[in-house]
């Protein structure tokens, strides 16, 4: 348990992606202005190897067009829009998939905010983990000191601590005694798991703190913070932000 606190910090899973389409710049500026401290985004890479914020490999949930992101151009991905309107209804006009690029300018006029930057594993497969760590340390760099590097791949974790980034967190899998020896193995500064995975178990003790997704209820947010979770993420910032118990003044991170 975090004492300076006394209350999880929240981060916003995909931005405020209960109401708005998930990694879209929409999304993420609800989240900022509803009063999120935290947002997560997604990163995938085109087939021209840039950098944009986007969940799925597979183009079609998101955008209703066939087609694998990782070989599409950036030119041609410019052209698509996504809305989800299945589960959103027509409430959010069509939204632009953003670049990495444009994502970060947001950040950069929310300089007390902190991204949770998560590098997806299909691009890793497609194009490596040293050419992904490059490109996107270069774009991180500007707004560095506001980003954690994350993935479910702990090589890629490695690889970029090699190359300068300070700060990152590991997405474990299963619960389990092999994830916890390579926890300890990477110590990563931030250990996320989803919170269904865990069941009665004791967190793990180690250097990290505990990132627990997806939670939408303010009472099991504060249930979890008191078994020792760090942050709690979730889909509906605003509707955690309702909890005078969840909302105070902007953490120090």
């Amino acid at each position: 348990m975090n004492p300076s606190t006394a209350r999880p910090r929240l981060i916003a899973h995909r931005g405020y992606s209960q109401r708005y389409p998930e990694n879209t710049l929409l999304a993420l500026e609800a989240a900022l202005d509803a009063g999120a401290d935290y947002i997560e985004f997604d990163v995938q890479f085109t087939a021209d190897q840039v950098p944009v914020v986007f969940h799925d490999s597979e183009l079609a949930r998101m955008t209703g067009s066939e087609g694998i992101i990782q070989e599409t151009s950036f030119a041609a991905l410019a052209r698509l829009r996504v809305s989800e309107v299945d589960r959103l209804g027509e409430a959010c006009a069509p939204q632009p998939i953003p670049s990495l690029e444009a994502v970060l300018a947001l950040l950069q006029r929310w300089p007390q905010a902190t991204a949770f930057v998560e590098i997806k594993t299909e691009t890793l497969r497609q194009f490596g983990v040293d050419p992904v760590v490059e490109i996107l340390l270069a774009a991180l760099q500007p707004v560095r000191s506001q980003c954690y590097l994350i993935s479910f791949d702990e090589t890629v974790l490695a690889r970029a601590r090699q190359a300068g980034q300070s700060r990152i967190g590991w997405a474990i899998r299963d619960w389990s005694s092999a994830a916890q020896q390579q926890a300890r193995v990477l110590a990563p500064d931030v250990l996320f798991c989803n919170a269904q995975k865990i069941g009665a178990e004791a967190l793990w003790p180690g250097p990290w703190q505990w990132a627990l997704y997806d939670i939408v209820d303010p009472e099991e947010a504060l249930r979890w913070f008191a078994r020792g979770a760090d942050f709690i993420e979730t889909w509906d910032i605003g509707g955690l932000l309702q909890d005078p118990r969840l909302r105070g003044e902007r953490a120090d991170d």
